[in-house]
């Protein structure tokens, strides 16, 4: 579906530049847009690199088992289906930390093998159960503390201080984290009534 979209406003753009004489604009901006892109990647490949490299030697030194022991009372709350020491609560924990070091990339896999277990949990149906929705908001309010991905862009297209960000984006994840985990809270109890 979201192909179909793209396919359409690309070819809505090229159809309005040809019908207003401005077909070599848009070449020259695809040209010039693939240089680009090529930049940016690699930017965003040098900083992939080192974060995900300083999360193996966490990992190794175990810091993030310690983080994702720190985590279990957090994770009771937010998940009271998921029992104590269940794999799912280990994916969580590690997509969470992952999403607040602003690795968006390594929190994925984590991320879809949690979800995987939570699936069994929930007995394979096809109905998400409270826990599961309960993750995706977590995940989808944009849980992050440093804004990796943002400084990136910042220090790729010159900004004097990519770092600058930080502050409002920590506000930002705040609410957003909050919002969702009220919502959450207030759902699950919603339909616990409803049962």
């Amino acid at each position: 579906m979201l192909n179909k979209l793209w396919g359409f406003m690309i070819l809505i753009g090229i159809l309005y530049a040809a019908c207003t004489g401005r077909i070599g604009d848009v070449g020259t901006a695809a040209l010039d847009s693939s240089k680009e892109a090529v930049t940016l990647c690699i930017t965003m490949l040098g900083i992939m690199s080192m974060w995900t490299g300083l999360m193996n030697i966490a990992k190794k030194a175990g810091i993030i088992d310690a983080l994702t022991r720190g985590l279990r009372p957090v994770l009771a709350f937010l998940f009271p289906g998921v029992p104590k020491d269940h794999k799912a609560n280990e994916y969580m924990a590690a997509n969470m930390i992952s999403n607040v070091l602003g690795l968006g990339w390594a929190a994925t896999p984590a991320g879809l093998k949690a979800m995987e277990q939570l699936k069994e949990l929930n007995h394979g149906s096809h109905i998400a159960s409270a826990d599961m929705c309960t993750f995706l908001i977590i995940n989808i309010s944009s849980l992050q503390l440093i804004p990796v991905n943002i400084i990136a862009y910042r220090s790729q297209y010159g900004s004097v201080s990519p770092t600058a960000i930080i502050g409002m984006g920590l506000l930002a994840t705040i609410v957003s984290t909050s919002a969702g985990v009220i919502f959450s809270i207030i759902a699950r109890k919603a339909g616990e009534r409803k049962k």
